[in-house]
C-alpha cells in the first residue's frame, strides 16, 4: 500500500515556510484536528521546531508519518548521511517515515544522490524513500538505478496545471505522486467554478480542489496557520466529486499555470 494512502496520510500537513511559534502552533492545531502526516525539509530550516511540536503533541510515534527532504547542497558523499543524521537529531526521531531528495542535482545526474538515498534507507534512517521535482525520464531512470522502491515523486499538482504526463509516468513506473502547491497558492480562488461546484456538496472551493487531487490518486500537502482552514483542509473525505464535476475541473488544467518554474528556482529541471 502507498504509505501516503495509509490511514490518514493522504492528507499531509506541510510546514513551509513556517518558523518558530507559528510553526509550533500550526502543528499542534493540525494534530488536534487529526493530521498524522507532517512534511518538512532541510531547506525549510524548521526541522527543530517541527520535531519539538510533534513531541509536544504526545502522539504515539508509530501513528505518525514524518517526511523530510535532503537539500542539494548535501548530495555530496561526504555530507549526505551526516545531514540526514542532523535532520533526525533536529526532529528528535530515530528515523523518518519518508526521506526525499528535494530536487534533482544541478547537473541532473541522479545516480549519485539516489545511491546515497538508498544507503540512508538501508541504515534504518528512513523507513521509505522518494524524490521530489523529478521529470518523467528521471522517474524511469530511478527505477533502474536503485532496487528500493520510491514511494513518491512530490510535484506541483493542482487543477490549473496539466500533469497528465506525470500521472501516466506514475502508472508506468509505479512511483506515486504527491502534491505540493495543492491550491496553487490561492490562485484557484480566482476562478468561481470551484466555489460553484462546492456549493452543491456543502464544501468550500479549497475542499473541492483537494478532493479533486485525491480522486486523481495523488496525496496532498497543505499548509495554513488559520485553525479553520487547517480543519477544513483535513475534512475532505466525506464527499465524492461526480464524474461530471471531475471533468469540469479537468478542463481548467489547460491553463497550465505553473508556480515553481526556473524564474523562481533556477536549478529546476525542464518540467514535462
Amino acid at each position: 500500500m502507498n504509505i501516503y494512502f495509509k490511514n490518514t496520510n493522504q492528507r499531509s500537513f506541510g510546514t513551509y515556510p513556517l518558523k518558530g511559534a507559528a510553526c509550533r502552533d500550526a502543528i499542534l492545531t493540525a494534530a488536534e484536528v487529526g493530521y498524522r502526516a507532517f512534511d518538512t525539509a532541510q531547506m525549510y530550516r524548521n526541522e527543530a521546531e517541527t520535531g519539538a511540536a510533534l513531541k509536544e503533541t504526545g502522539i504515539p510515534r508509530d501513528t505518525l508519518c514524518v517526511t523530510t527532504k535532503v537539500e542539494n547542497d548535501n548530495f555530496d558523499e561526504g555530507k549526505f548521511l551526516a545531514s540526514v543524521e542532523a535532520s533526525l537529531k533536529a526532529l528528535q526521531l530515530d528515523y523518518v517515515d519518508v526521506l526525499l531528495l528535494h530536487w534533482p542535482p544541478a547537473d541532473f545526474q541522479i545516480e549519485g544522490s539516489l545511491t546515497l538515498l538508498e544507503q540512508a534507507h538501508k541504515r534504518g534512517m528512513a523507513r521509505n524513500i522518494g524524490v521530489s521535482n523529478y521529470t518523467v525520464q528521471m522517474m524511469r531512470d530511478a527505477t533502474k538505478i536503485i532496487e528500493t522502491p520510491l514511494v513518491t515523486n512530490q510535484i506541483e499538482f493542482h487543477p490549473l496545471l496539466n500533469q497528465d504526463v506525470m500521472l501516466a509516468a506514475a502508472a508506468e513506473t509505479g512511483i506515486p505522486l504527491s502534491s505540493y502547491c495543492s491550491v496553487a497558492r490561492g490562485e484557484v480562488f480566482k476562478h468561481p467554478i470551484f466555489a460553484e461546484i462546492g456549493a452543491g456538496y456543502g464544501k468550500t472551493a479549497a475542499q473541492v480542489v483537494l478532493r479533486w487531487i485525491l480522486q486523481k490518486g495523488v496525496s496532498i500537502n497543505t499548509m495554513s496557520t488559520k485553525p479553520e482552514n487547517i480543519a477544513a483542509n483535513f475534512d475532505v473525505m466525506d464527499f465524492t466529486l461526480s464524474s461530471v464535476d471531475m471533468a469540469r475541473i479537468e478542463r481548467m488544467t489547460h491553463m497550465n499555470y505553473r508556480i515553481v518554474s526556473k524564474d523562481i528556482v533556477p536549478w529546476a529541471p525542464d518540467f514535462d
